[in-house]
């Protein structure tokens, strides 16, 4: 059996070695709540990259400070962090890799001092925080603030912008009709709802002509909320508005009980690819070779994307190719002990 997990993917125009992804997880991580890139960043991203991943996309990052997910988020709403994030994106393609970030607004699930905003004022539960309704001027001013994000990775030099429109963030919030009330345009229809994010898209794609992702929830665990058919028709407008890939997880934007288990979020993915006819990416107990070979043989996804896995094993795709009985060159470092 040839290893498809293994082959080469072209999004765009950017080719991946495998099909291989560090999904982009939260580190909490700067301390000096500046959004600044530290050294812990430098080490984590760099050694998924030594561990030969296809693409590592960083971590949510917030375009405003008000929209960060806590005060030791990284951030992107200044130059001043230009300087970390260039030389961390420089770091990660120096062993192969390419390189993405998840640029990000939390909305209502910001847990930081200050105002918070949302679509609607609705709490995300009973020890939250209310937030403000924003304004129209609230949604423009965000809407250039991932403009700029996207324009601060542009000269940074990533390969790839995610949009994080999943886990109950700001773009889920204006998606879902649970956490979105408002009755002008932004709120009531589904292309209503789908309004701020078109707006973020068209913006990005002003200063941004590499392959852009969306992170999305496919599927809100309750009865009047989002499932993955009800995405199949937004997933089809964003593909006609430039979208490259529909990064699928589930969850998060209410509480639910949530019945996980390895690839329980797979057929959302395959739901949407099949749908809207656009590539997608798959998450959620990704942990087995032959698993993550079989969702691509099965055309379920046209990526893997792997979090908790790749914290436990930094060098997970060496150890799939050993399974798979593929060759992958080492880092020329390592050649003594690869095998």
């Amino acid at each position: 059996m040839k290893s498809l997990l293994f082959s080469e993917y072209t999004i765009k125009n950017v080719t991946l070695k495998n099909r291989i992804v560090m999904s982009p997880m939260c580190m909490y991580s700067c301390y000096e709540e500046d959004g600044i890139v530290q050294n812990w960043h430098l080490t984590h991203y760099t050694t998924r990259a030594v561990g030969q991943a296809g693409l590592i996309i960083q971590e949510s990052t917030a375009v405003t400070p008000q929209g960060r997910i806590s005060p030791q988020d990284l951030g992107i709403w200044s130059d001043d962090h230009l300087e970390g994030l260039s030389k961390l994106v420089s770091m990660i393609k120096e062993h192969g890799a390419k390189t993405g970030i998840q640029i990000s607004h939390a909305g209502r699930k910001a847990v930081i001092e200050g105002e918070i905003i949302a679509p609607s004022a609705i709490p995300f539960d009973e020890n939250s925080k209310t937030p403000k309704e924003m304004t129209k001027e609230d949604i423009a001013e965000t809407v250039a603030a991932f403009r700029s994000a996207a324009n601060r990775a542009s000269t940074a030099g990533y390969d790839v912008i995610e949009l994080h429109g999943a886990h109950g963030y700001l773009i889920n919030q204006f998606l879902s009709p649970l956490s979105n009330k408002r009755e002008d345009e932004y709120g009531g229809s589904a292309e209503n709802r789908y309004r701020f994010l078109k707006e973020v898209i068209g913006a990005v794609q002003e200063v941004w002509d590499g392959p852009l992702f969306v992170r999305i929830s496919a599927h809100d665990y309750h009865t009047e909320g989002m499932t993955a058919e009800d995405y199949v028709q937004m997933a089809k407008w964003m593909k006609n508005h430039g979208v490259d890939l529909i990064d699928v997880s589930s969850g998060a934007v209410v509480p639910a009980r949530i019945n996980a288990y390895p690839g329980y979020q797979v057929p959302f993915s395959e739901t949407i690819r099949q749908g809207a006819d656009i590539p997608t990416g798959t998450v959620g107990l990704i942990t087995s070779p032959l698993q993550a070979e079989e969702i691509i043989q099965n055309e379920r996804a046209d990526l893997v994307f792997l979090a908790r896995e790749l914290l436990r094993d930094p060098y997970w795709p060496r150890t799939a190719a050993k399974e798979l009985r593929v060759e992958i060159e080492p880092p020329v470092q390592y050649k003594r002990g690869w095998l």
